[in-house]
Order: C-alpha cells, then sequence, then structure tokens
C-alpha cells in the first residue's frame, strides 16, 4: 500500500506526541509512505519507503479548506489511503480516508469554547466522521462519546494511546533515585484538567501538616492568561509551597517526574491520558480522579483513585499516601508496561487500513 500521513501537527504537544510514537512503527513495514509537512521537520524520517510532500499550510486553516496546492493534492491522490492522526482534512483529497479523532471534549463540556468555537469544532468533527472510512480512537471511553455525538454508520475502532520510548529509555537509570517532597501536576489550566480541586486539596492537607511542594508542569504567564482566579489561589498559597517549572526540556521533564514523591492527576476529563503511566513507568506513585475512562485504563495498575472532584477526598488521598503510609515507588511488571504501546497501536491501524 501507499499511505499520506499527515504530520503537519508533528511538533505539536498532544497530537505530536501520538504522531512521533506511531511513525516509526509505520515506516518499518513494507508499504510506502507519502509524509505530508515541514521538510525540514521531517528531514529525519527520510527512508527507501517515504516520500516528503512538503506542505506548511496549518491545520484547521482557511488555506487547508479553500487553497490547498493542487500540486500536492495530485500527490496525495496517488496513494491508496490518507490516514490524518486528527480530525482534520484538507478538501479536494479522493482517495480513502481514515483520521484519529483523540477525545469530542467539546460537545461534553461545551463551556469550554465559546458557541461560534463549539459550531466550528462539529463542524470539523462532523465533516470528519462522514468523509471518514474509519475512525480510530484511544480508549472505549471515547469510542462511546463519538458514537453518541456524531452516530454509529462510520466504524470507530480503539487504538489506545501508549507511553513514547523516551521514558522506557530513561527508566532503566532511576532505580535508586532519590525522592524529593514533591507533588507532581502535568496539565492546563481547563476546567476538565481538574487543578482548582487539587489546589483546594493541597491547601487543607497543608493545614494538616502536609509540607510537599506542589510542582506544576508549566509557565505561570499561560496559566495567569487563562485564569486569573486559579493564580490567585496559587498566590495566596505561596511560592514556597507551588512552584512553576516554566517551559522545560524532555530531560528536565523527565527529572521532575522521576524525583517526584506523587503525580496527582485531578481530571475531570480525557480522551486517554498518559502522565499517570509515564508516572509510573519512572517510579513514581499516581493519585488519580476515578472518571470512567481513568477506570479503563489503569484499573490493572497500581495506582490510587479518589472522587472525581471531591476535594475532601482527595485531600484524605495525599495525607494517607505521603503522611500515613508513605507509599512506595511502584515497579511495573512486564505486562504493565507493554501492555500500551506504539507498536500495537500501529498494527491495530494497518489492520484495519487493509
Amino acid at each position: 500500500m501507499t499511505i499520506t500521513i499527515d504530520c503537519r501537527m508533528l511538533n505539536s504537544s498532544g497530537i505530536g506526541v501520538y504522531l512521533r510514537g506511531c511513525l516509526p512503527h509505520f515506516l518499518k513495514t513494507d508499504n510506502i509512505f507519502f509524509l505530508l509537512g515541514d521538510s525540514k521537520q521531517l528531514h529525519t524520517y527520510i527512508s527507501k519507503n517515504t516520500k516528503i510532500l512538503n506542505c506548511k499550510i496549518n491545520p484547521f486553516s482557511i488555506k487547508e479548506l479553500f487553497f490547498f496546492p493542487a500540486s500536492v493534492l495530485k500527490q496525495i491522490n496517488k496513494s491508496d489511503i490518507y490516514y490524518s492522526p486528527f480530525f482534520n482534512i484538507p478538501r479536494g483529497i479522493k482517495t480513502c480516508v481514515y483520521t484519529t479523532i483523540h477525545d469530542i471534549i467539546f460537545p461534553d463540556i461545551p463551556e469550554l469554547l465559546s458557541k461560534i468555537g463549539l459550531k466550528i469544532r462539529m463542524w470539523f468533527l462532523r465533516r470528519s466522521y462522514k468523509i471518514s472510512k474509519k475512525i480510530f480512537t484511544v480508549s472505549n471511553f471515547s469510542k462511546s462519546r463519538i458514537e453518541h455525538h456524531l452516530g454509529t454508520l462510520t466504524p470507530v475502532i480503539v487504538t489506545y494511546s501508549a507511553i513514547s520510548q523516551m521514558y522506557l529509555d530513561f527508566r532503566a537509570g532511576v532505580c535508586n533515585v532519590q525522592k524529593k517532597d514533591t507533588i507532581i501536576f502535568i496539565g492546563n489550566i481547563k476546567k476538565h484538567k481538574g487543578l482548582n480541586c487539587l489546589l483546594d486539596a493541597f491547601i487543607l492537607a497543608g493545614n494538616e501538616g502536609l509540607s510537599h511542594k506542589l510542582v506544576i508542569v508549566g509557565s505561570k504567564e499561560n496559566f495567569r492568561t487563562s485564569d486569573t482566579g486559579i493564580i490567585k489561589k496559587i498566590d495566596s498559597i505561596g511560592e514556597d509551597a507551588v512552584s512553576f517549572t516554566g517551559f522545560i526540556s524532555n530531560e528536565d521533564l523527565l527529572h521532575n517526574l522521576s524525583t517526584a514523591s506523587l503525580l496527582v492527576q485531578p481530571s475531570l476529563y480525557e480522551g486517554f491520558c498518559l502522565p499517570p503511566l509515564e508516572a509510573m513507568v519512572l517510579g513514581t506513585a499516581s493519585l488519580i480522579s476515578d472518571i470512567p475512562v481513568l477506570k479503563e485504563i489503569y484499573s490493572s495498575f497500581p495506582v490510587t483513585f479518589f472522587k472525581s472532584g471531591d476535594s475532601i477526598d482527595l485531600k484524605n488521598k495525599l495525607i494517607e499516601m505521603l503522611l500515613i503510609k508513605k507509599t512506595k515507588p511502584p515497579v511495573l511488571p512486564d505486562d504493565l508496561l507493554l501492555k500500551y504501546t506504539f507498536d500495537k497501536t500501529v498494527s491495530i491501524i494497518l489492520k484495519e487500513l487493509k
């Protein structure tokens, strides 16, 4: 088969991680691949079975819908399949289209967008659903929500997300890591990430003797422009208790995550959610909300669940894990370590493409 893969989001945060994880496993097969995207970003993927289709047009743009280069479309339409790791599809593609929809959060939590923003997102989602021969997604929860909002006419196939290779490579050196009295949060300010609940629980736990520091991965300035209420709450706690990492390299992220005593994932909504898996691979315990998707993904893992959105229950679990029991770093057996891999993900996708 000749497969075009849309790689224009290669360096984005979420979709980029997924794409960078999948690409090596696609390219080791005997198929021919057209890689659509910035040739400078894709040069490391050049091989005997790849061809780069240089294109810098942004996803979800007017140009993508109405002014996509005819020369590029001509090359795409020579392939047997067009695969996008997201739900954006350039107009003019005539070959078979397959897409991955990671979640469908916006119709589930419409207050995250303006009314016009929600309408635009839903237009793209419905268009992707209508054009795609099959839809891939990263959990049974996401599959159920896609079918709820978009219908059941287009097959939806679950291909779980997976741990990036850099975490597996790094874990060999963290066997005897010195743990710090830190709690780490990896996410953003958006309501569904649950940071407000974590902050309330953290304050309550501090009043009961918890002296650990909360480390938020990200830049305070990015948070400041999103929600001044949360920033005021953080400022009231004080820099000695809560700190931001700012932009950090992969190496610094791995260090912060492996040396933390605990990762807290207070999410109210996710499509898959990788941080708990990343933390456990690096020997850091995870305290996560009991939302359906996290129950689905992590029920067989050595995690601790707390009642979603309940700051009192979260506070109690923080005290129990860090002060009373002093939870030991988890050690994942091979069956859990390899439960979610991009090799498995790509194998399912390729099977469906054939």
